[in-house]
Order: C-alpha cells, then structure tokens, then sequence
C-alpha cells in the first residue's frame, strides 16, 4: 500500500483520535485491533482520511467515505457483499462495481487491508501511516489485529526469500481464533457437556425399562 507523510493538522487529529499508546506503535511490539470506533468518534477517523487523501492530491468521494464509514463502524474484517447489501439500503441503487472501486481506492491510498484468508476487508488501524505489520485474522467473527514487530516481520520475509519464495504482496496473515470466539466455543463445549450429563440418567433409566 501507498502511504505518505500526513499535514500536521492531520497528525494532531491522528494522535487525538489514536492516544498517546499510538507514539510507540512502530518502534515496540504492539497489537492493534481494529475496531477504531473505540478509540475514536467515525466522524474524527473520517476527517482525517479526508485530509491525508487531500495531502495525495486525492478525492474521498461519497461513495468512498461511505465505504470507509461501513468498515469503521464494523470494527472487523467485512466481506464486499456485506457492503454492498448495506450500501443499498442508503442508496438502493448501488451496483456491485461503485463498491469495488471504492474499495480499490482505499486499498490504494493504504486505508484499509484486503483480508485474502477470509476475502474480506478491514481498516488499517492508524489509517494514514500504515506500515505494514502481520495480521492476525479471527477465522470465526473476522476480528483483525495488527502485531507491529519489524524485526519479526524481516526475519520471517528474510526465511520466506531464503526457502526460493517471494511474496504476492505485502500482508503476512496468521489464522486463528480471538479470544471472545474461544470463550463462545468454550462456553457451547461447557453446556454440550452438561446436556449430555443430565441425559445420561434418563437413558440408563429407559434403557433399564425395556430390559
């Protein structure tokens, strides 16, 4: 993804809306989740893109900002359909190529990450200083976090280039399970268990009966 230096009013509306963790983002490991929202009003992450896209000489459209607005009030990994079927219900006419486009423009312009594993698209945490990182992608809610380790990151293309490969692209994936899905299995697990408990006598007891 393409990224360039933000305005300094763009980047006092940066560290409005990410916090003062956000100052050591890029030089420790840090996780980033995506849910934006949380850390800041969609208006002010809105207002920002609007300005790093003026800084490229580049225009949010409407139909833009829309898209981007719909990833940032998700908080995860959407998938274009979704999108779409939203967009219709703002403007019914909205075809399946106005939302791709869209979606190539900010992919473009490095404000939101094409989940390939799962087909979907996020929004890059910090929106105008994406370095790209490794995405860790819920395989169950699509939940994306961004773990920001560089030398992590360089050892890894480091052993993928020395095994004869070359990434597609710039995005290093991990699949997994977030913590609030692991705690819903568990949970489903913890009552299948129980139900099969209670049923247990009751079977023994017909089982005994016909016998």
């Amino acid at each position: 993804m393409k990224t360039a230096k933000p305005s300094p009013d763009a980047l006092a509306l940066h560290s409005n809306t990410q916090g003062e963790a956000h100052d050591h983002a890029h030089d420790h490991g840090h996780a980033h989740s995506h849910d934006v929202a949380k850390g800041a009003s969609v208006e002010s992450a809105l207002a920002m893109a609007e300005a790093y896209c003026r800084e490229r000489g580049e225009k949010l459209t409407p139909i833009r900002r829309k898209v981007l607005e719909l990833l940032l009030a998700s908080g995860r990994a959407t998938k274009a359909y979704s999108l779409l079927d939203e967009m219709r219900q703002i403007h019914p006419g909205s075809a399946p190529p106005t939302v791709y486009r869209a979606l190539d423009f900010l992919l473009s312009a490095g404000l939101i990450h094409r989940i390939e594993s799962i087909n979907a698209f996020a929004v890059c945490h910090d929106l105008t200083q994406c370095q790209h990182g490794i995405l860790v992608v819920c395989q169950q809610c699509g939940n994306v976090t961004e773990l920001h380790e560089p030398k992590l990151r360089q050892a890894l293309v480091a052993q993928i280039e020395a095994a004869g490969y070359r990434l597609a692209g710039d995005g290093i994936e991990l699949k997994g399970l977030c913590a609030q899905c692991q705690e819903i299995q568990a949970s489903s697990a913890g009552k299948a268990v129980k139900a099969d408990a209670a049923a247990a006598p009751e079977a023994a007891a017909q089982s005994s009966s016909v016998s």
